[in-house]
């Protein structure tokens, strides 16, 4: 299987999401990286739209579903963002959405912080293996995997995608 130019899908991405946000009439959105590959792709596309806050982060860690069955991920950063989004338009932005259930959680954590405005979710790779009714409003690239395939990012300089 041929993987995409990260790099390329990136500024496609970027460029996808500025007219995203023109045609929704968006000012001053908040980019919010679910961590850490998520925080990569973000970093790249505020980069690109230069917005004013930055990029904010989630560790969903604690509001994942799974959290009683496999334990605490050793690695919990803890989330950074503002101390309300309350009427923000937030971009949520991750590298891989897959089932549904990491956006999900990620919802389930910005809610804590506030009521926004609304949230749209922007991901590089979309593999499609749903189960829960979540899709992204912006996808760089739709991959076909066969069973038992995943797609791995690794970064953030230089961001690399890799088969397992």
């Amino acid at each position: 299987m041929h993987l995409p130019d990260i790099e390329q899908t990136c500024t496609e991405l970027g460029q996808r999401l500025a007219a995203y946000l023109q045609q929704n009439n968006i000012e001053q959105p908040l980019l919010v990286g679910i961590r850490t590959g998520g925080v990569w792709i973000a970093e790249r596309l505020q980069q690109q739209l230069q917005t004013e806050d930055g990029v904010s982060t989630l560790d969903i860690s604690f509001y994942r579903d799974d959290f009683t069955r496999h334990g605490l991920h050793p690695q919990v950063k803890g989330s950074e963002l503002p101390d309300s989004i309350e009427d923000r338009h937030i971009i949520l932005i991750d590298d891989v959405v897959m089932s549904g259930r990491t956006i999900r959680a990620a919802m389930n954590e910005l809610f804590d912080y506030g009521r926004p405005a609304s949230i749209s979710l922007v991901c590089l790779l979309d593999i499609g293996r749903r189960e829960l009714p979540i899709q992204p409003d912006l996808c760089g690239v739709t991959l076909a995997l066969e069973e038992g395939q995943l797609v791995k990012l690794s970064g953030p300089t230089p961001l690399q995608l890799s088969l397992a």
